[in-house]
């Protein structure tokens, strides 16, 4: 990232008090903040299991309330204080370096593929054309609004740090209220996609605003190879990470290590030796490995898993007490630098609502191609998208590299530094607090949380037949002897509390005796969950490949997206069986006979494993789904969903 000689910040408020407090200062006051901002992540966590509240909202307003004690109040905070003096000063390129690669990694890891290739279309066009709207509307409401004193560049160069949502707060988010994956498939990837995109259009601006850069054909091909460059470095460094490991085998260290590993080394390749986005870097270096995850045995899959969210929960905790810190610290920083604190606060607050309006122009700009792309998007879910326009960490971070890079009046000056980090800090907090609270109540007011009448009654029975099964082994455990308590169970089994006697799963919702499009949908998707557990174990018994199980885990998609039709992961399967129509040139005399016997005999008895594979996970799948919904009138109907096949 392009950077100019620091100059004095004459806006800090202890810059007074520094010759006295440096003496007490400690650089090991540093860890001491660490481990509070944990602890506190952790007790945060556990108060707010069982609330709709999301935790990282909780965590910004702490770091807000730490920042005030210590920044603008005569309490400080002793040792701790000058912890948080130590994190607040950190460097915003290093702040960026340290925790982006394993946040954006981590989402882009835990991002299903099938639903990526179904929601590219629509990622890539709120991430492209929806970033450079959204800069050209956020800087021309700046310049035309705002009583500032800037220029075209340097307003859209704020438009540009604000353009795009932040990946990091937004995946937090959805994680805790629990979306459906097609819609945090769409939010996730935009918001990973569009600020890496805004990351480009920053380092544009900001070229340009130090005279660097002009002209259209320049902008095009800067725009260019940032964008593109990014992606091909990330795909680079994945291939050749699969490469490596495909000479290890069962070791979940090596695995951990290594994406660990290059996950910082492709960053840092892309943002400073490339001078191109770490964060598509990030994003195309995390697909790779996500389309590959499929190949790890099931113990190397959840403890990759594991360990990725592991290390998430971590910087999310550290990143986002630290934006509060930060934002505290741009608030008394202002507040110095603007007497009229109140006028101050209202451009905040007009600044978010031309954040918002910005966000659904282009939102609604592009409804009828998101609508046609896809899984598609009803009003409901675009609605969602507005709302779910978050502003965090990475824009801040942007915003303190103004304010770093600050202090020459011809290009930036100090108090226009200052104001971008608390225009910045006072978006981040808004749209954290408003949106991120009430983006649950939203989701239930749209109905969007809740589980359809089909499942309602599937979930019911399983708590049924799981009562019957509890009170079944209570009495046979009954006795003097028996150490079987089952009030003590039933105490902690509070999910099978409050059951239907009379829920009975399939149910009959027609006057004819079949089963609705929902219910029968509920029971395939079941049967195709069944079926891909089925395969998971034929797997990891080492009775088929790991080319074998991609192909059989992508029908298992393809046909959960095509359940209410019937199933069809067996018409996917068909077209994998059949020979490419290259193959027709190992058939000629210019390919050697021994490679062309390679070929063909790998490719037989990939088809042969995939076939074998599929009779016996179907034939598990159907004897669980019967064993489950028992002998019932609708047995025949539950055997017509694998006879169509």
């Amino acid at each position: 990232m392009a950077t100019v000689e620091e100059g004095p910040l004459p806006y800090n408020l202890w810059q007074g008090e520094s010759s006295s407090s440096s003496s007490s200062s400690n650089p090991l006051d540093a860890v001491l903040f660490g481990g509070m901002s944990l602890l506190i992540g952790v007790s945060c966590r556990t108060l707010l299991r069982r609330t709709t509240i999301p935790y990282t909202v909780v965590l910004l307003i702490i770091g807000i309330a730490l920042g005030s004690l210590e920044f603008g109040s005569i309490y400080r905070l002793g040792k701790l204080g000058n912890g948080i003096r130590i994190w607040a000063d950190i460097d915003a390129d290093l702040l960026l370096a340290v925790f982006l690669p394993i946040l954006i990694f981590e989402g882009a890891f835990s991002m299903e593929v099938h639903q990526i290739k179904k929601c590219m279309a629509q990622m890539l066009l709120l991430a492209g054309p929806g970033v450079l709207i959204s800069t050209v509307l956020i800087g021309a409401a700046v310049k035309l609004v705002f009583p500032f004193d800037w220029n075209w560049k340097t307003s859209l160069l704020l438009g540009a740090i604000l353009s795009a949502t932040d990946p990091v707060a937004v995946v937090a988010l959805l994680k805790d209220l629990g979306a459906s994956k097609k819609l945090s498939t769409i939010v996730e990837g935009e918001s990973m996609m569009n600020d890496g995109a805004a990351i480009v259009v920053y380092q544009l601006f900001y070229r340009m605003v130090l005279g660097k850069s002009s002209g259209c054909i320049a902008v095009l091909e800067y725009l260019a190879e940032g964008s593109l460059g990014s992606v091909m470095i990330g795909l680079v460094f994945g291939i050749a990470s699969l490469l490596w490991l495909r000479f290890i085998y069962n070791d979940t260290l090596t695995d951990f290590s290594l994406a660990l590993t290059v996950s910082y080394i492709a960053y840092y390749t892309a943002q400073e030796e490339a001078e191109a986005s770490g964060i598509l870097t990030l994003v195309a270096l995390g697909m790779v490995f996500a389309m590959s995850k499929d190949t790890h045995r099931a113990g190397g899959k959840q403890s990759m898993h594991e360990f990725w969210e592991m290390i998430a929960y971590i910087a999310n905790t550290l990143i986002f007490i630290l934006s509060g810190v930060i934002i505290a610290q741009s608030i008394f920083s202002i507040g110095y630098l603007d007497n009229n604190t109140g006028r101050s606060w209202g451009y905040v607050f007009l600044l978010y609502i031309i954040l918002q309006v910005a966000r659904t122009i282009v939102v609604f700009a592009f409804y009828p191609a998101l609508c046609y792309f896809g899984y598609g998007l009803n009003w409901k879910e675009a609605i969602i998208i507005i709302w779910s326009g978050l502003r965090g960490a990475v824009g801040l971070a942007l915003s303190l590299s103004i304010k770093d890079a600050s202090g020459d009046p011809k290009y930036l000056s100090s108090e226009t530094g200052a104001m971008f980090v608390f225009l910045t800090g006072g978006s981040v907090l808004l749209t954290l607090i408003i949106n991120g609270s009430t983006t649950q109540l939203l989701l239930s007011l749209f109905g969007m949380d809740a589980l359809s009448e089909s499942e309602k009654i599937m979930v019911n029975y399983a708590k049924h037949q799981l009562l019957r099964k509890a009170e079944e082994f209570s009495r046979i455990c009954s006795g003097s002897n028996n150490p079987f308590d089952w009030i003590t169970v039933g105490g902690y089994a509070t999910c099978i509390k409050d059951v239907c006697e009379d829920t009975v799963w399939p149910p009959c919702t027609t006057n004819h005796g079949y089963l609705e499009i929902n219910d029968m949908k509920t029971m395939r998707v079941c049967f195709l969950k069944a079926t891909r557990e089925a395969y998971w174990s034929t797997f990891n018994e080492g009775r088929i490949t790991e080319s074998s199980i991609s192909v059989l885990m992508e029908s298992i998609d393809e046909a959960i997206d095509l359940a209410t039709q019937g199933l069809h992961d067996w018409n996917y399967i068909s077209t994998r069986l059949k020979f490419p129509g290259y193959y027709k040139f190992f058939s000629t005399s210019v390919c050697p006979p021994r490679l062309t016997r390679w070929f063909v005999l790998k490719k037989l008895q990939d088809s042969c494993h995939i076939c074998s594979a599929f009779i016996h996970a179907h034939r598990i799948a159907r004897q669980l789904l019967l064993d489950y919904t028992g002998k019932s009138e609708y047995h025949l109907q539950i055997k017509r969903m694998w006879l169509i096949q």
